[in-house]
């Protein structure tokens, strides 16, 4: 595999093994419903929009308008 897949597996290997230990499951969990795990998607869609945003601010505002 190129190593950037490589990269991407342990991230969410990582990403996986903290929600345990945060919130003591994994997403095998039954106590959400479906429309309940589409919310939290939502939310953090929201909160990547945001970091996007701000990194764009912060690149646009190094780049000379054109």
């Amino acid at each position: 595999f190129p190593s950037h897949d490589i990269s991407v597996r342990q991230k969410l290997k990582e990403r996986a093994e903290v929600g345990i230990k945060k919130y003591g499951v994994d997403t095998t969990r039954q106590d959400l419903t479906h429309l309940q795990w589409l919310k939290h998607a939502q939310e953090e869609a929201m909160d990547l929009a945001v970091y996007l945003e701000r990194v764009i601010k912060d690149l646009e505002d190094e780049i000379p308008a054109v």
